[in-house]
């Protein structure tokens, strides 16, 4: 016996909206073994890659045991959530030697050499993202989600012979197809619960709406009167938080009209403070896994070389120069103080997820995300002992609280082969992986 349920493909559909919704109780059929719903463990696993630039200040990221009884300065925004954390140490990138800003970028998710060319003749390698996007991502609206900060507009030459389009894109569909990275909340927004269409349509629809939920409430209400308690309350917290993504968007670009203020590395209509317009990209990033967007999504936290400064911290020092430290300890200490601030927004979208009730756990649980840098020390342009965290995956018996120090230096591309394995991407190999982390997770007791 099965009682009537609904898709978890279902769309309330409004004038220029599709919007889906989250697991609910109604979308798993009674009488019917968990595997074969969906909230089963296989159909709910889902990756993210965050990419901080210009590498860290080790003496204030390194934890000094292996479990996390203090984290240093850099981590400490994670202490309420490193029961979901592994910090990762002594990883390297051989294939972005010699070292630099454009190769720490290209093969921080593709592990590979990237050709030295200023032309438009680039060759890099399919960055695991999109590896992953091919095989859990073919089911949902989105294969993958590539977002960042910053515009990545500069075209030629960046980097010491290297081809701009090394540093703008952190993920490529092929060795010759980078993807574009999406930095304007709004478009995003379009892109997760906008109908489709093109931009000329998208904006029609929009300027005959006030608010794109404005449009689905029959649906809304025809939905809640399928479904019980609990899945109204689910329904009313998801489009309450898409609400209140919308209206940040809205308010932000109320302000820029109002106020437009030139910026070389914020697209205009994006919140004017740096940690409010990374908010609303995690925040984008919850919704787009909580309705089952898409699975796979990477994250370019700030660009490679970049000169942003961060005054809201102390730091009104640009960046880059910052991280040419020179053992300065005064520029280290900015440096661990940015890296802290990057880490701090990270904590806070962990939190979040933690919140979120799935399945047999929360979002979180069934959630892994890699955070990191392709650059170790970014005075020496080196790509060892790279700044790594893992966190989530407790459905997949991920071993949090704890401090992976390898004695040896690990490729980073075995990292990656562990991750695909667990998201359900079986894999003998990725780049020049030598093997996987099998310490990273405990093993699976039947």
């Amino acid at each position: 016996m099965k009682r009537s349920h609904l898709s978890r493909r279902t769309l309330l559909r409004g004038t220029g909206a599709a919007v889906a919704l989250p697991l609910l109780d109604a979308m798993i059929p009674a009488m019917t073994a968990s595997a074969a719903t969906a909230a089963a463990p296989s159909r709910l696993k889902r990756i993210g890659y965050i990419y901080i630039p210009m590498g860290y200040n080790p003496a204030e990221w390194t934890p000094e045991g292996e479990a996390l009884e203090e984290l240093p300065s850099s981590l400490s925004p994670l202490e309420d959530v490193k029961d979901h954390l592994t910090v990762i140490s002594n990883t390297d990138l051989q294939n972005a030697y010699p070292g630099s800003h454009a190769t720490s970028n290209s093969a921080f998710l593709s592990a590979a050499r990237a050709k030295r060319t200023e032309s438009s003749d680039y060759y890099n390698g399919t960055t695991v993202d999109q590896v992953a996007a091919r095989k859990i991502g073919a089911t949902t609206q989105l294969p993958s989600l590539e977002l960042s900060m910053d515009l990545l507009s500069t075209v030629g030459q960046c980097d010491n012979g290297y081809a701009c389009v090394y540093q703008n894109s952190l993920s490529w569909a092929s060795p010759t197809q980078p993807l574009p990275s999406e930095a304007h909340p709004r478009i995003v927004f379009e892109s997760l619960f906008g109908e489709g269409g093109t931009p000329e349509q998208r904006r029609a629809a929009m300027q005959k709406r006030a608010s794109l939920l404005d449009s689905i409430n029959l649906e809304i209400k025809r939905i809640k009167n399928r479904v019980g308690a609990s899945d109204r309350n689910k329904i009313d917290g998801y489009l309450e938080s898409i609400r209140e993504v919308e209206r940040r968007i809205q308010l932000a670009e109320q302000n820029s009209e109002e106020n437009p203020l030139p910026d070389l590395d914020r697209p205009v209509g994006v919140p004017t403070a740096y940690a409010d317009h990374a908010k609303l990209m995690f925040d984008l990033q919850l919704l787009a896994f909580q309705g089952d967007i898409t699975r796979v999504v990477s994250f370019q936290l700030a660009r490679e070389a970049s000169t942003r400064t961060y005054p809201e911290i102390g730091v009104p020092d640009p960046h880059h120069p910052v991280t040419h430290h020179g053992r300065d300890p005064e520029k280290l200490a900015k440096v661990a103080k940015i890296n802290q601030f990057h880490v701090s927004l990270f904590a806070d979208f962990l939190k979040r997820m933690d919140e979120v009730p799935e399945g047999d756990g929360t979002l979180l649980d069934h959630s892994l995300y890699m955070y990191g840098s392709g650059m170790g020390d970014p005075d020496a342009h080196d790509h060892s002992n790279l700044p790594i965290l893992v966190a989530g995956g407790a459905a997949e018996n991920m071993r949090g609280n704890r401090h992976l120090r390898f004695k040896d230096p690990e490729p980073l591309s075995n990292l990656h082969l562990t991750l695909l394995n667990k998201v359900g991407v079986p894999l003998e190999s990725f780049a020049d992986s030598t093997g996987t982390v099998d310490d990273l997770f405990d093993p699976v007791t039947l």
